[in-house]
C-alpha cells in the first residue's frame, strides 16, 4: 500500500490545485482553489475556452468596463470550479477577491453572487465552499452566511487566535496554514531547513485539533500550504488535508505504514467564552509570525486577483 492510500483511511484528501488531470489522477474527495491556483490555470492554453466563456459572459451581461472585468473574473473562477467538481465527489473552495478581505458587507454580497453563478449552472451550493481570509471581518461574515446554508473555508489561518474565532462563530472549515508558518521561522533563523521532527506548523495544528476536539467545536480543521511530506504524515488523522500535486504524487510513489498521529480525545470541556473583537484582534497581534503571514497572503492573493483582471482588461 503507498503512503497516499493509507493516508486516506485517517483523513479525508483535498487537491491544492485547479489543474483537472491533477485531479483526476489521484482522486482525492475535495480540491481547494486560489488566486494564484486560478491565475495558473487561466494562463495554461489548455483553459482557453474558459477565458472565451468568461469574457462572452461579461461583455453580455454589460456593466461598466470595471464591472465587466469583475463579472469575467467571477465566472472564469465559478467555471473552473464546476469542471473541478465533475471529477470529485466532495466539495470545491472558491475564493473571494482578498481585497474584501476587511468588509464584511463586501464579502457577504461577493459570497451570495458567486453561490447564485453556481446554482444558475445547476450546482448545488451544497457542494461549494466560500474561501475568505480569517480576517475578523471574514468570520463573522461566514457566521452570517452559514445560516443562509452558505458554507466557508476560512484560509490564511496562522494564529490560535484566529482558531479559536472561528469555532466559535461555527464557521464550517479552517485552513491553517503550516508551510506558510514554517518558512517564517526559517526566515527569522529560528529553525534550520534540515530540522527533522514537528515544526511549528505542525504544531500549531495540533494545538487547534486537541483544543476543537476537546472542547466538541465541529468546524472542520484541514492542514494546508505543506512544503514536505513529513509535514503531512506528522498530522494523520486531521480531519482533512489539502496537499499539492507535487507531494501527492510523493505520497503516491512512497510505500510503507503510516500511523495515526491525531485522535480526538475521549473527554470534553465547557468551551471558554467567546473572544470579543477587541480580544480577538489583541491575541492575534501578540503572534508577530501571525500579523506578517496573514497581511503577506492577503496582499499576495490581492496581486494574483489583479493580474488576472489584468488578463481580461485587454480582451475585454
Amino acid at each position: 500500500m503507498n503512503q497516499l492510500t493509507a493516508l486516506k483511511q485517517f483523513s479525508t484528501i483535498v487537491a491544492d490545485t485547479s489543474d483537472i488531470e491533477s485531479i483526476s489522477k489521484y482522486e482525492p474527495e475535495d480540491a481547494t482553489t486560489n488566486p494564484s491556483l486560478i491565475l495558473q490555470a487561466v494562463n495554461s492554453s489548455v483553459n482557453q475556452t474558459f477565458i472565451d466563456q468568461a469574457i462572452k459572459y461579461a461583455k453580455k451581461k454589460g456593466g461598466s468596463y470595471k464591472d465587466q472585468i469583475v463579472n469575467a473574473s467571477d465566472k472564469i473562477l465559478v467555471d473552473l470550479g464546476i469542471e473541478i467538481l465533475k471529477k470529485i465527489p466532495g466539495y470545491v473552495s472558491s475564493e473571494v477577491d482578498a481585497r474584501l478581505s476587511f468588509s464584511t458587507e463586501k464579502c457577504i454580497l461577493k459570497a451570495n453572487k458567486l453561490i447564485n453563478l453556481y446554482e444558475e449552472q445547476g450546482v448545488s451550493r451544497s457542494r461549494v465552499l466560500i474561501k475568505l481570509a480569517a480576517t475578523w471581518e471574514c468570520i463573522k461574515a461566514a457566521e452570517e452566511l452559514k445560516k443562509d446554508n452558505i458554507l466557508c473555508n476560512l484560509t490564511l489561518l496562522f494564529s490560535f487566535a484566529q482558531a479559536r474565532a472561528c469555532a466559535e462563530s461555527n464557521v464550517f472549515l479552517i485552513s491553517p496554514f503550516v508551510g506558510r508558518i514554517y518558512d517564517w521561522y526559517i526566515s527569522q533563523n529560528l529553525l534550520s531547513k534540515s530540522f527533522v521532527g514537528k515544526d511549528p506548523g505542525v504544531i500549531s495544528v495540533c494545538k487547534i485539533y486537541e483544543y476543537y476536539k476537546k472542547h466538541n467545536y465541529k468546524t472542520i480543521i484541514m492542514g494546508a500550504s505543506f512544503r514536505n511530506i513529513q509535514q503531512i504524515l506528522y498530522l494523520s488523522g486531521c480531519d482533512r488535508l489539502t496537499i499539492s500535486p507535487v507531494l501527492l504524487k510523493e505520497l503516491e510513489s512512497n510505500t510503507g505504514k503510516i500511523k495515526r498521529k491525531l485522535n480526538p480525545p475521549n473527554f470534553f470541556s465547557v468551551p471558554p467564552t467567546a473572544l470579543s473583537e477587541e480580544e480577538f484582534r489583541w491575541e492575534h497581534n501578540q503572534d508577530a509570525m501571525a500579523v506578517e503571514k496573514l497581511s503577506e497572503g492577503v496582499r499576495n492573493f490581492g496581486k494574483d486577483q489583479l493580474h488576472l483582471e489584468k488578463i481580461f482588461s485587454k480582451k475585454i
